[in-house]
């Protein structure tokens, strides 16, 4: 007979301990321990398998087809397929991560809608009804345009599982992993047992029947990818999808693509009729700036594609002990490094000040040439001066102050020339572009460019 045994699992990162403690040991996460029940069979799964191991016949890999690897499931959306790598593979896995109330969803419904039109698509929901997914359909005005998509309420990972293998679909979406469980666990489904076994139940089913599977994924207050990490290793594409859930734009970017580069991004904005692709997405977010004291515009890279974004900072006197360091789009750690390198570098006193960056229409950066565009906004505020109109700005800035060279610096510029801007003030080591007015350290870039 079977022996009952209890243990305690992280649901942050999948650590198991014998009993309660407050904080885990391997990812410091405070109350993030669950009690589950495990069984033991007396015989342990090593000794089992040693016993019933079977001798595998190999193949020369040269032998091996490589012709289902190329047959993919367009999107209809040509950017998110460049994303993809060029669209969904046929027997892939793709996780879309997001926080709540961003759109993904919404993205996936007029995904369905777009790839049932040619082929047999089945949508899973975990979490909402029959009715409210088409309630969403209706509000997108994809309803009438659907023609092979089935829907199935479900938590169940073991019925999807044999649905998947059964009905031989070409995409299956399921919203979300997290609601999904199995019935011979008794944890809750969302804790890191239940997504794991669900997860790999699912996996092996779209592998064994060569069906296209997209699961949803939800994030932490943080920004990663709930549940266990292993998920992210079992999935064949990563998507992450960011933004600001009230407004402005969102991208989805791939941080793993095992068919294609994780150097692409797609930009997308939600209007009533769903998510559409930003055509021009820098003079969108552009088209409102005035240019006052504190406000620079960054030449940056989203993924390969250049993008100009405004950078909005503020600075003011603090009124307490500590200042306040705030950043919206922007990685506070790093705002607190440029601001100890301006202090240092360039003698600006700032020990006293709060300060705050904005990056304009929710867009978040994820570049170190976006350094010298902080420093500039940071420093153009508190000087009560501004750069000139028809300036871009770009470059990484180093703790000795020197200004670092730039990837892509001929798309930034093109993109800048595009948009009517005449000057760029970016690393010195691109100084043979007349374009360009070189800068080779933070404190003379300063004190050339902010004397008006």
């Amino acid at each position: 007979m079977s022996k009952a045994k209890t243990q305690f699992v992280c649901q942050n990162c999948g650590a198991v301990y014998p009993k309660w403690v407050g904080r885990c040991a391997n990812c410091d996460e405070w109350n993030s321990l669950v009690e589950q029940t495990v069984e033991s069979k007396g015989k342990s799964a090593i000794a089992k398998a040693n016993q019933s191991g079977q001798v595998l016949k190999p193949q020369a890999i040269k032998n091996i087809s490589s012709e289902k690897a190329h047959n993919r499931i367009l999107t209809g959306v040509p950017d998110l397929d460049v994303v993809l790598g060029g669209g969904i593979v046929i027997g892939g896995v793709v996780l879309l991560a997001g926080q709540p109330g961003i759109g993904k969803s919404t993205l996936l419904m007029q995904l369905s809608s777009e790839i049932s039109k040619n082929r047999k698509v089945l949508y899973v929901s975990g979490e909402e009804s029959a009715s409210q997914v088409k309630l969403r359909a209706q509000r997108l005005g994809v309803l009438n345009s659907i023609n092979n998509l089935d829907f199935i309420s479900s938590t169940n990972a073991g019925d999807i599982a044999a649905t998947i293998k059964e009905d031989h679909y070409d995409l299956v979406v399921i919203d979300s992993i997290q609601t999904m469980a199995l019935d011979d666990l008794t944890s809750a489904p969302g804790t890191v047992s239940q997504v794991t076994g669900a997860s790999n139940v699912i996996i092996r089913a779209a592998k064994q029947s060569n069906t296209a599977v997209m699961l949803v994924g939800h994030v932490t207050k943080d920004g990663t990818i709930a549940g266990p990490k292993v998920l992210e290793h079992l999935v064949d594409v990563v998507l992450q999808f960011e933004g600001d859930r009230y407004g402005g734009f969102k991208v989805v970017r791939a941080v793993k693509n095992r068919y294609g580069s994780t150097a692409e991004a797609v930009i997308f904005e939600m209007d009533d009729q769903g998510l559409r692709i930003v055509e021009n997405p820098s003079a969108t977010l552009l088209k409102e700036r005035n240019n006052l004291d504190g406000s620079v515009v960054l030449a940056t890279i989203e993924g390969n594609r250049p993008l100009l974004v405004e950078i909005q900072a503020l600075v003011n006197t603090t009124s307490f002990g500590y200042p306040k360091r705030a950043a919206s789009g922007f990685d506070i750690n790093r705002l607190n490094l440029l601001v100890a390198v301006l202090e240092k570098r360039t003698n600006l006193k700032l020990t006293d000040k709060d300060i705050y960056i904005n990056v304009v229409g929710g867009v978040k950066l994820d570049d170190r040439a976006a350094d010298l565009a902080i420093c500039m906004a940071i420093a153009s505020v508190a000087s009560g001066r501004k750069l000139a109109d028809d300036t871009v700005v770009f470059g990484e800035v180093g703790l000795g102050g020197e200004i670092r060279s730039a990837k892509l610096t001929d798309k930034r510029i093109a993109e800048a020339k595009k948009l009517g801007f005449k000057k760029a003030i970016a690393p010195s080591a691109s100084k043979n572009n007349k374009f360009i007015d070189g800068a080779a350290d933070l404190r003379g870039a300063l004190i050339k460019h902010l004397q008006n």
